[in-house]
């Protein structure tokens, strides 16, 4: 009997084999599709392995197990309709505000398109909408100012044809900023929403 399976998170497949009680695994690193570096730890009883490279694997059978170099290729044969079978990774997207205000600057607002473009390429989905500010002001007030912009996001998908039930909205004030900066600094990096489409 066999068993296959997909874990996204790190992104690697797996894969088990069956025989006669006899067990096979197989796990590889697949590479990420902005081509950021990631890795996988694969712990047993001999130790650990640490795939660090696009395509590094661990073949284990029989307790014993050996690193090799799988491809994509190999991939494809072994794992192609489970990874098809897989909805499409999360996407993300910031767009910037002018200083103390809920008004996208231009830059983002032309970006309301591809946002809105990637939801519609989606048959499920959900948004979070996470609003953001620079260090200017008061907490409290900067945190009302994050939540309006993250509100200001919202009421734009909305507008554009998003259920309201597929949008949730926090805002984090100047609490994590893009941009570490001393208090009273007006940085417009830090003046954002982020959105994350999954």
């Amino acid at each position: 009997m066999r068993i296959d399976a997909v874990a996204s998170w790190p992104l690697a497949v797996v894969a088990g084999l069956l025989l006669g009680g006899c067990v096979s695994e197989r796990v590889v690193l697949l590479p990420e599709a902005d081509g950021r570096p990631t890795a996988v730890v694969v712990r047993d009883a001999q130790g650990e392995t640490v795939l660090d490279q696009p395509f590094a694997a661990v073949k284990r059978r029989a307790g014993a197990s050996s690193a090799y170099k799988s491809s994509a290729g190999e991939v494809e044969e072994k794992f192609g309709a489970a990874l098809a079978a897989q909805p499409p990774r999360p996407k993300s997207f910031t767009l910037y505000f002018a200083a103390g205000a809920e008004t996208l600057t231009p830059e983002s607002a032309a970006e309301l398109a591809a946002i809105r473009q990637e939801i519609a390429g989606r048959p499920a989905f959900e948004v979070m909408v996470i609003g953001h500010t620079d260090t200017v002001g008061g907490l409290e007030a900067n945190d009302m100012l994050s939540l309006k912009r993250a509100a200001t996001v919202r009421e734009i998908l909305i507008a554009a044809g998003v259920p309201v039930g597929k949008i949730e909205i926090a805002g984090r004030g100047e609490r994590e900023p893009l941009l570490k900066t001393a208090d009273e600094v007006a940085e417009p990096k830090n003046r954002r929403v982020e959105i994350s489409i999954r």
